[in-house]
């Protein structure tokens, strides 16, 4: 009897795992892609992530080739949208590092780079 329990049980618990690990808000995709070459220099970076944001504990910081932040201004946060406009930094890596919070009040962070150049 007791086995037959646990086997009822476990369809519960791998639901309330999923649902859980759906709980933060992570990076669906960027724009810039991640690790993408581009021609030019982008006006801004948007991240979209997999939860709505809170927009006044959610920011974004960009770097341009020679180590200095090319982000010109307080990223905006529509829904689960984040961009930022960028100065033009030249060719070479830029750095992008975010840290969000989501409307469960859930923080996450992470960063990736993408290249500019012909």
């Amino acid at each position: 009897m007791r086995r037959s329990s646990l086997i009822g049980i476990a369809p519960l618990l791998l639901v309330f795992a999923t649902g859980y690990a759906q709980a933060h808000a992570f990076l669906d995709h960027a724009e810039p892609r991640v690790g993408n070459k581009v021609g030019s220099p982008p006006r801004e970076v948007t991240l979209t992530f997999t939860q709505k944001l809170e927009a006044a504990f959610s920011s974004v910081t960009v770097t341009g080739p020679n180590g200095q932040r090319v982000d010109a201004g307080k990223a905006r946060v529509s829904g689960n949208q984040m961009s930022v406009p960028l100065k033009g930094g030249g060719t070479g890596t830029y750095h992008v590092n975010w840290r969000v919070l989501s409307v469960d009040t859930h923080t996450t962070d992470g960063s990736f780079s993408f290249e500019v150049g012909p």
